[in-house]
């Protein structure tokens, strides 16, 4: 007689219909289990990670064997006719808040402030509140004038009343040629130039004026958090008594006051974004002024300011004579010889 296929789970052997008893099959009554990289059988507690040792786990239960097939799952047809009824649920989209004007009132901040930066202030007091003294006092014996082709210095008062001869105008290389700009004379020696006498006489300049005295340059930095805007303004020896900041919920205003250099640090934004003022912070530390910014509403600034937009001023006209000089010749800067 032939040989028929036993399809037990696990089994899988051929026998002969005559001769099974019912123990002739040993098999898996379970169904197979795969679950975190472990393959096994749920009707046993043996597992293993192989799929090849997984096939050849004996089984556990015996009967005898069973010739008939096991009918073939119903296959999946899905029904077309309701692909169209998925519903998409989606969130609100948040409203986005009313931007307050640019000219709402500002609010002074009521900053924290470091021991450090006081103990900075305090120690200028004494050389920002002292006395004066006469202008020849602060200028110390042997400095140079600041007039061009003067070479005197500095001996003591006496040098004050001294007369300068020196060049009002500026130096000129053009052509190999070498000469100042506000007199005739011209050399192609370089040594010779510089010891050319000046055409000009006045009175000397032991102090080179600071045309911008008044303003003070800081370095301004920023980061953001989900729910703040972190700026800083890198900043020593400021007055925290004479310095201020104020803000709105679109604006920020800085005014950092410097008593050595008797100048001003001066900021004023447009923030990019909306503030909450009374959850923005500040404080003055030793070495910045750090304001921690509170977002009103959530979400990212793509940069911490609005882009000014207005037109830039024109430049003022320059004087005539100069500006012909300037663009005929060739002007050399020698302050530093």
């Amino acid at each position: 007689m032939s040989l028929v296929t036993c399809y037990n789970k696990g089994c899988g052997k051929s026998f002969d219909p005559g001769l099974n008893d019912n123990d002739a099959c040993v098999h898996h009554p379970g169904i197979p289990v795969f679950h975190d990289a472990y393959k096994g059988w749920s009707c046993c507690n043996k597992k293993c990670t192989d799929f090849t040792e997984f096939l050849n786990i004996k089984g556990c239960t015996t009967s005898p064997h069973n010739p008939v097939k096991p009918p073939e799952p119903d296959k999946y047809i899905p029904d077309k006719s309701t692909a169209k009824e998925i519903l998409e649920v989606r969130a609100p989209e948040p409203k986005a808040m009313e931007r307050p004007s640019i000219d709402t009132p500002l609010t002074e901040l009521k900053p924290t402030i470091a021991k450090s930066l006081l103990d900075q202030v305090q120690s200028l007091l004494p050389t920002t509140t002292g006395g004066g003294g006469d202008a020849a006092s602060s200028i110390p014996l042997g400095t140079q004038c600041k007039n061009n082709a003067c070479k005197e210095t500095y001996e003591g008062p006496q040098s004050l009343s001294a007369i300068c001869a020196y060049h009002a105008g500026v130096p000129v290389f053009h052509e190999g040629l070498k000469f100042w700009s506000c007199c005739n004379k011209k050399t192609t020696d370089f040594a010779a130039f510089l010891e050319q006498k000046g055409c000009t006489h006045g009175e000397h300049v032991w102090i080179k004026p600071n045309t911008d005295k008044g303003k003070v340059k800081c370095r301004l930095d920023w980061f953001q958090t989900g729910t703040n805007v972190v700026v800083s303004i890198f900043a020593k020896k400021y007055d925290p008594a004479r310095s201020k900041i104020q803000v709105s919920p679109v604006r920020l205003k800085i005014d950092l006051y410097f008593p050595e250099e008797d100048g001003h640090y001066q900021q004023d934004i447009e923030l990019k974004g909306i503030i909450n003022i009374e959850k923005t912070t500040a404080s003055m530390l030793g070495s910045k002024v750090e304001l921690t910014l509170h977002k009103a509403e959530v979400g990212s600034w793509s940069r911490l300011e609005v882009p000014n937009a207005s037109p830039a001023k024109s430049a003022p006209a320059e004087d005539k004579s100069t500006n012909d000089v300037q663009h005929k010749l060739d002007t050399v800067d020698l302050s530093d010889l």
